[in-house]
């Protein structure tokens, strides 16, 4: 194969300073792109966050989309041979059209309009290839089939694993996986539908993991968001009716189907955003990290080579990532069934990440999970690993701003909560109404928010045997309030309030009701680059009444003591002004 390349420039003027963009087609198998770079004329220096589209010239279809990263480089994607007209555009920059090298004298200030260019970006040809490589943003490429066939073959391999597994599972007389194509007629139509009796864990972490990966064969397919949900449902109504003899569980369609889709989309940007890197084809482990972030996707990727290769493109979202590491005292009271006390200290490894802060010049939120906030935390206890898993994102929403000092988004949010400190715990999937915001109190500090208020189908209850389950369903309306003051670049203080109010509606308790609330506070300080030490607190409060039992009140505390790694030196903060 031999490579084409071929180059344009082209000169864009921010007020008085010129930007000159430098656009090179390279050749790929099966796919192919067009790099470049953007870069300040007086100073040699790459321009971040200027949107590069590309369109067909004979159709004048959108063919694909990028934005420049903090070197000024992009590179974007175009799915076959032909001839493509380049834009270039940034809010705030005047406007000046060049083809080739044109030198513009046109310096009218505050004039905002693009740049368009016009050449021909070339592939390396694969002989006899019938298969065209995705484009995310046209939609070309994309397969409905294949996730339709990985995901029942996915639910038969797992259904294969119980069987050896777990030979000796029996409920209702029954082998739990002993199933066959009778076991699927009779949940079809005529099966009872109904909450079922299976751990917290598995219920509420396990089987939302699994809907995770049902959406992750859609989702790296080329499926969009919604598409991916339907097969995500779809994926969990097979394995409730045909995956295990017991009832089919509404409360196991909810957390797979829906709280499933919230928890592959998190791993599938997370996953994306690293094979993005800052431009390029992404390496072997960079690959691998994908891989272990959302398993489907880099099964498709290896799978089916070029076809499902293509990045997916964030846009260029403002992120924040951390990693603590440290170690925790845990202290508890719980007067259910008398009056007790205890304390244990235990390692903990948290990671959180927000991404698509609002702010950003350039970015939008057109599609769901543009913004979301993703959580977790496990500990050095073997019964206990996880304790956190809290995941929300925007589904549908807009951008807003008040002067020049506020910035945010607002809409409907999806979430999902795993909550499991030691005595007690609560789980949701959740649709709230809320905002996220950004507010430049000062010159240099700053504060992040974010405020929701919805209603979830919720699990909630503690971790002593109490009839035939530890916990119990219901429809819970629930809030959330987060805020963040960073003050410069030195140090940062978290408080993040969430409540959770779990009627007996929709579980097997009717008569019951429990209030849970939580309360997460943090100071860190940026010692060096990005590294900093901080100190948290976690404090969570159960109260329960149930008809059939005493009442119980339950309270946990956490100090830690932590080592932070940040993602970046600002601590999150977003410049616009």
């Amino acid at each position: 194969m031999q490579h084409a390349r071929k180059t344009f420039r082209a000169i864009l003027i921010v007020f008085n300073v010129g930007i000159v963009i430098a656009i090179s087609s390279l050749a790929f198998a099966q796919g192919g792109g067009i790099s470049g770079s953007v870069k300040d004329r007086l100073t040699n220096q790459g321009i971040q966050g200027v949107i590069i589209t590309v369109k067909d010239v004979s159709t004048g279809m959108l063919a694909g989309t990028g934005t420049t990263d903090v070197y000024g480089i992009y590179t974007v994607g175009i799915p076959t041979l032909g001839n493509y007209t380049l834009e270039a555009s940034k809010p705030g920059y005047n406007n000046v059209f060049a083809q080739d090298v044109v030198e513009l004298s046109d310096m009218t200030p505050n004039r905002t309009v693009n740049i368009s260019m016009s050449g021909e970006a070339w592939l390396k040809d694969k002989p006899g290839q019938t298969t065209q490589a995705l484009s995310w943003e046209r939609g070309a490429g994309k397969s409905y089939l294949i996730p339709a066939l990985e995901i029942p073959g996915f639910i038969l391999l797992l259904n294969g694993y119980d069987r050896l597994a777990y030979p000796n599972s029996v409920e209702d007389g029954k082998k739990v996986y002993d199933t066959n194509l009778s076991t699927f007629r009779d949940h079809v139509f005529h099966g009872h539908w109904g909450v079922d009796q299976d751990s917290f864990a598995m219920n509420q972490f396990g089987h939302p993991y699994q809907g995770s990966v049902y959406y992750g064969f859609a989702r790296s397919a080329g499926l969009n968001y919604w598409e991916s949900l339907l097969y995500t449902n779809v994926g969990s109504f097979l394995w409730e009716t045909g995956g295990e003899t017991t009832h089919p569980s509404i409360n196991d369609q909810i957390a797979s189907g829906i709280g499933g889709s919230f928890f592959g989309e998190a791993l599938f940007r997370m996953a994306s955003l690293l094979l993005e890197g800052d431009g390029g084809e992404p390496g072997f482990w960079r690959e691998l990290g994908a891989g272990a972030l959302s398993p489907p996707m880099g099964f498709n990727r290896l799978a089916f080579g070029d076809r499902f290769k293509s990045v997916f493109p964030s846009h260029n979202p403002a992120t924040f990532w951390r990693l603590q590491l440290g170690v925790s005292l845990n202290t508890h009271l719980n007067n259910l069934g008398g009056f007790g006390t205890g304390e244990k200290s235990e390692a903990t490894a948290d990671f959180s990440m927000a991404y698509g802060l609002p702010g950003k010049p350039g970015y939008s939120y057109k599609r769901p999970f543009d913004y979301f906030n993703f959580e977790f935390t496990s500990l050095g206890n073997i019964h206990n690993p996880f304790d956190n898993v809290m995941i929300r994102g925007l589904l549908l929403g807009k951008d807003y701003e008040a002067g020049n000092s506020y910035r945010g988004i607002w809409g409907l949010y999806g979430g999902y909560d795993y909550i499991s400190p030691h005595i007690f715990r609560v789980s949701s999937t959740s649709a709230s109404l809320g905002t996220t915001f950004q507010w430049w109190l000062s010159q240099k500090v700053a504060l992040q928010g974010s405020a929701l208020g919805g209603i979830g189908y919720a699990a909630a209850g503690n971790v002593t045997q109490v009839g035939e389950r530890d916990y119990h369903y219901g429809v819970a309306p629930q809030g959330l309030l987060g805020l963040r003051l960073i003050l410069g670049d030195r140090a940062m203080f978290d408080l993040t309030g969430r409540a959770y109010y779990l009627t007996g509606v929709g579980g097997a308790d009717p008569g019951g009701r429990e209030t849970i609330e939580r309360l997460n506070t943090g100071f860190t300080v940026r010692i060096y680059g990005r590294h900093a030490l901080g100190i948290q607190y976690i404090a969570s409060v159960r109260d329960a009444r149930y008809p059939d039992r005493a009442s119980s009140h339950q309270t946990t505390g956490t100090v830690s003591l932590v080592y932070t790694l940040l993602g970046d030196t600002r601590l999150g903060a977003v410049e616009w002004r």
